[in-house]
């Protein structure tokens, strides 16, 4: 998803760390950004004004007391001030209210939001005032970026870097883009990675799905804005999106009901086992014979059970097929009463599972798309753009028809 071009104040304050600010400056006006810079006295003695000035080709700004009222024209023009570095003891200014330098007061006088990325020394940052000072901004809606984590100016090693400009560059773009989402809030419940059906205590029926495009794709939702919950199989990965880990499809259906209630959008990504072993043995089973015969029985269809629901969510599903991939994806959004699925290719050195890269085509009620081949991370953005899209199309239909067909 492009994002639209803002306008950034960039506040410097005096940490060592400001030499940083001047490739902040330069990447941030790569990116489309309008950029200007105001310093305070101790940011100067650290880097030049004349260097952000270049960089930003704009004045650069210092002096509270100017020919005009630049605190007020400043404050009124920033889409978003980001102050960085910020030192400890700006901090304690902008906890407290201070406005004796230009920065602070136009901190004080703004409506845009206010955004700061730490830099000092390990102690000064765990110290407890800095960290009730910290406690203090984040209740005013003050965001933090970092600190990072890693060797200081100082020697030592600990929390308290600033974080590095493309870091920085991408912490604002996923803010920008959660503030201008149009599904900021709105509710997505997604499953990812694969079931295990156990055969005995050691083994188990299961498949080849990582959860890289599950967790790829709740990552994206959040981004956006949304209010995100993710029921995962086991796998190897982390998340920073409220998480519920299962093991089996039984325990992966009882999770999706439990918090389905409410929901705008539910992605099925997991690779949920199609059948398990009627019997579960209680005791490992021992190699006695040639062959062993396992009876299985199907295992639930949360997919169809969601969009079967009296008032189900937009839902997504997903087809991983070794051959006829248009026809058998677009039978099981029929047949399961979907209004999307992603399908791909696996098998035979086909992308998918246990792979970085995929691709995917897209069906819907009327429509198709194909997403070429990338990172499972691209792929994720692209096809949520698309899940997007459908969605606000179908919600802009169920308006004007509320008795029309809810598969669209």
């Amino acid at each position: 998803m492009k994002i639209k071009p803002s306008k950034i104040l960039l506040g410097i304050t005096g940490s060592i760390a400001a030499y940083k600010s001047a490739d902040l400056v330069r990447n941030l006006i790569k990116q489309g950004f309008t950029v200007r810079v105001v310093m305070t006295d101790a940011a100067t003695k650290f880097i030049t004004p004349l260097t952000l000035q270049t960089l930003s080709k704009q004045p650069v700004y210092r002096d509270l007391f100017g020919t005009e009222i630049e605190h007020i024209n400043l404050a009124r023009w920033a889409d978003t001030i980001l102050i960085a570095p910020a030192t400890a003891d700006f901090i304690t200014r902008l906890t407290y209210g201070h406005a004796n330098d230009l920065l602070s007061t136009i901190c004080l006088a703004t409506t845009a939001p206010i955004i700061l990325a730490p830099a000092m020394n390990q102690h000064m940052w765990n110290a407890t005032i800095t960290q009730e000072n910290c406690q203090k901004l984040r209740h005013r809606n003050i965001k933090f970026f970092g600190p990072a984590t890693g060797s200081q100016a100082c020697g030592e090693i600990g929390t308290g870097r600033m974080l590095e400009p493309s870091e920085l560059i991408q912490c604002l773009q996923n803010l920008i883009l959660k503030q201008s989402s149009p599904i900021q809030g709105k509710k997505i419940l997604i499953t990812a990675g694969p079931t295990r059906e156990d055969i005995d205590p050691v083994r188990f029926i299961s498949n080849r799905s990582s959860g890289r495009m599950g967790y790829a794709i709740a990552n994206a939702a959040a981004m956006r804005g949304a209010s995100v919950i993710l029921i995962s199989g086991p796998t190897a990965l982390t998340s920073e999106v409220p998480t519920i880990s299962v093991n089996n499809a039984k325990d992966m259906l009882k999770a999706v009901m439990e918090n389905v209630s409410n929901t705008d959008i539910f992605i099925a990504v997991a690779a949920v086992a199609d059948y398990r072993p009627i019997q579960q043995v209680n005791q490992k089973i021992k190699k006695k014979s040639e062959l062993l015969q396992l009876d299985l029985e199907p295992t639930e269809d949360i997919l169809a059970t969601v969009a079967n629901l009296p008032k189900p969510p937009f839902t997504v599903g997903f087809a991983a097929e070794t051959n006829n991939l248009d026809e058998y994806a677009y039978n099981k959004l029929k047949t399961k009463k979907l209004n999307m699925i992603a399908a791909n290719l696996v098998g035979n050195g086909n992308l998918g599972f246990d792979s970085m890269d995929n691709k995917l085509k897209v069906f819907w009620n009327d429509g198709e798309l194909e997403l070429p081949r990338c990172s499972k991370t691209v792929l994720a953005d692209k096809l949520f753009d698309v899940i997007i899209q459908r969605f606000l199309d179908r919600c802009t239909r169920m308006k004007t028809n509320p008795q029309g067909n809810s598969q669209i």
